[in-house]
């Protein structure tokens, strides 16, 4: 039992890959945007007849959306923070005690009489 060897390895928990340059399957959102931003666009020039200009203006959102939601909330980002950064935006502080949004302190004036 003595020339037994413990090695580390990298068990598969503790990573969940990398695909074109981002982590886990944040590569998806970005794949499924292309594609839907493509097929649009075909639909759009081909069976509408728009122009190609105003059908990439029209799908251009489709592809930017995903694209801007993965690279800024979630690529290189830790877990959560996507919803952490909604949370905080639309929730702000919730029910805890926020000093900058108390109001301002009143003067109470004593009347003499």
């Amino acid at each position: 039992m003595s020339e037994l060897r413990i090695t580390d390895t990298n068990s598969a928990n503790d990573s969940k890959g990398r695909a074109f340059g981002l982590e886990g399957n944040d590569f998806m959102y970005v794949l499924v945007a292309f594609v839907t931003s493509l097929g649009l666009y075909i639909l759009f020039t081909a069976l509408f007849g728009i122009g190609k200009i105003a059908a990439l203006a029209l799908v251009l959102p489709f592809l930017l959306g995903p694209l801007a939601w993965v690279l800024l909330l979630r690529h290189n980002k830790p877990e959560g923070f996507a919803k952490d950064w909604f949370d905080q935006k639309f929730n702000g502080e919730g029910w805890s005690f926020a000093a900058q949004s108390q109001p301002a302190p009143h003067k109470h004036h004593e009347r003499r009489t």
